[in-house]
C-alpha cells in the first residue's frame, strides 16, 4: 500500500446487543439531477470489504485511503456516470466507483455509547435492543424524526438525529 494511503476500519457491522426487559434538523438542500437520473444527496452503503478511496473520478487519480467497512453509510453528494464522491461518517470526502456502492441504506451509532432501539417511535417505549456504538445497522424507514433499524434478527426505533445515515442535508461540504 503506497505511504500516502489512509486505512479506514470504522467499525463492525450490525452489532447488536438484545434488551433484556428492560427530529431531522434543519431544511435540506434541494437534490439535484445527477447522470444515473438519481438524487444528491442521496445515501448507499459501500458494497464490498475493502474499497479505494481516491483523489478524483478515475483509477489514474491518486489513492487517498482504503475503506475496510462493508455495508458502511455514505452519502453521495456528487457523481459522474462511472464515478460517485462520497462523504463518510467522519467526515472524509473521495471519489469511488460506482460499481463499489449498494443501493441498500444502512445507517451508523457514530458515537461510542450504545444506542436503544425501541418498539414503537415514541420516547419511553420499551427497548427491543440496543445498537453498539460505532456500529452499523439495516435502515429500514425513517419517519417523522424516527427511523427504524434492523440488524441480526433484531429491530427497533430511534432518533433520526442519533444515528448518521439519515439527514436529508448535505454531510460534507468540498
Amino acid at each position: 500500500m503506497p505511504s500516502n494511503c489512509k486505512h479506514r476500519s470504522l467499525g463492525s457491522l450490525a452489532a447488536l446487543m438484545l434488551a433484556g426487559t428492560a427530529s431531522s434538523a434543519g431544511a435540506a438542500d434541494p437534490p439535484r439531477l445527477t447522470p444515473s437520473g438519481l438524487d444528491v444527496p442521496r445515501y448507499v452503503s459501500l458494497k464490498y470489504e475493502t474499497i479505494n478511496a481516491r483523489n478524483g473520478p478515475d483509477e489514474a487519480h491518486r489513492l487517498l485511503w482504503v475503506y475496510h467497512a462493508k455495508g458502511l453509510p455514505v452519502q453521495v453528494v456528487a457523481e459522474t456516470r462511472e464515478w460517485r464522491r462520497i462523504c463518510d461518517p467522519e467526515g472524509g470526502l473521495a471519489w469511488v466507483h460506482k460499481r463499489t456502492t449498494d443501493g441498500r441504506r444502512t445507517a451508523m451509532r457514530v458515537q461510542p455509547k450504545p444506542l436503544a432501539l425501541l418498539a414503537s417511535p415514541k420516547p419511553g417505549s420499551k427497548v427491543n435492543a440496543w445498537l453498539r456504538g460505532r456500529s452499523t445497522a439495516n435502515l429500514d424507514k425513517c419517519e417523522k424524526g424516527w427511523c427504524r433499524l434492523k440488524a441480526d434478527g433484531a429491530h427497533g426505533w430511534a432518533p433520526e438525529t442519533e444515528i448518521w445515515g439519515a439527514s436529508s442535508q448535505v454531510q460534507c461540504k468540498s
